[in-house]
């Protein structure tokens, strides 16, 4: 019961990389940043296991952002002329690549961490992958000029790699949309759609991470103009609680999200946020036991996944890994007080 995962980052030692920002510069190159990139896989690995995580990722380690980790495998487009664009409606610009012809894998996109993490871990293993609504929300379009044919086109990308990653042993595939919780009206249209077609013949676990984001300053100053209550979820739980997904990853630790939308996801597993990474205290093992507790309320036991309310990349590292220990206690907790 309250078998427990991460979101799916990790901050990056600052050997391999700049510490705690979002998009790190890599601290080695060539044949040096592979053998790092590994080094810290197999160091983030560790780290989960000693803290108790039942499910655990790569951490992450060898991407410099969640989305273009994937987008630099990825033909069809330039990064060479970046453009600025308005990214989750405008919240933040960023400068972006653009697609500029037909969208086709290079190549496998995460076999390498994936075997590697698979070799060194007799847990269940996690690999996160970002989801076609948020792919196509952080890029710009020269070509498709439809932005749901390119969403689909990137879905048949994130398709191949999971089919393989299913192959090289991964147990649960994750895709990460927070853009689901910016065009609310769009993901019951085609954002669940897209995602059907990313998990089409992919027999591994399936899972969407929904949430408010990084810590960052752009994130959490529009946290700060949403209310009393956020009720984003009540329009997108119920589309994903009749999707052929079997997990769904949201926050709920010092968020606002009132507990009772878990109802909206009736049948899903939920992976429940119980660890906040848009502040530097560390949870105790008490505060997390009392939001699995608050759950249960809501949800099956069996069905409740105690976890991060998001990555935790631009984090201090040792407050990520003091957070990754409360999370494996309070789990831990909760399993004596609510069997």
């Amino acid at each position: 019961m309250f078998e427990t995962t991460i979101a799916g980052s990790l901050p990056k030692p600052a050997w391999l990389a700049e510490p705690n920002k979002l998009w790190p510069q890599w601290r080695a190159s060539g044949d040096d940043l592979t053998a790092a990139k590994a080094d810290a896989t197999l160091l983030a690995l560790k780290e989960q296991e000693d803290a108790g995580i039942d499910v655990v990722t790569d951490g992450e380690m060898s991407r410099q952002h969640f989305v273009h980790g994937f987008l630099e495998f990825v033909d069809g487009i330039d990064f060479a002329h970046k453009v600025e664009m308005g990214i989750r409606a405008d919240r933040y610009k960023a400068l972006v690549p653009q697609v500029v012809g037909e969208l086709k894998l290079k190549g496998r996109v995460h076999a390498t961490e994936a075997r590697l993490s698979r070799a060194h871990t007799k847990n269940k293993l996690k690999i996160t992958m970002p989801g076609p609504m948020t792919i196509i929300d952080t890029i710009a379009d020269r070509h498709y000029g439809d932005k749901v044919k390119m969403a689909m086109a990137f879905a048949s990308l994130l398709n191949q790699e999971a089919r393989a990653l299913v192959a090289d042993g991964v147990d649960v595939i994750q895709f990460d949309e927070p853009a689901f919780n910016v065009y609310m009206d769009e993901v019951a249209g085609w954002g669940i759609e897209a995602l059907h077609k990313a998990i089409e013949g992919v027999t591994a676990t399936t899972a969407v991470h929904i949430c408010y984001g990084y810590g960052i300053k752009a994130n959490t100053d529009w946290k700060a103009t949403l209310g009393g209550e956020w009720r984003h979820y009540e329009k997108t739980f119920p589309a994903l609680a009749k999707s052929r997904l079997d997990q769904v990853s949201l926050e709920c630790r010092n968020s606002k999200v009132p507990m009772n939308l878990l109802k909206l996801l009736d049948g899903k597993d939920v992976q429940v946020g119980v660890i906040d990474v848009a502040c530097d205290e560390i949870e105790t093992p008490e505060q997390v036991a009392e939001v699995i507790g608050e759950a249960t309320k809501y949800v099956a036991k069996g069905k409740i996944i105690p976890s991060t309310n998001c990555g935790m990349a631009p984090m201090r590292r040792d407050i990520a890994v003091a957070k990754l220990a409360a999370l494996g206690k309070g789990a831990e907790l909760a399993r004596k007080k609510f069997a």
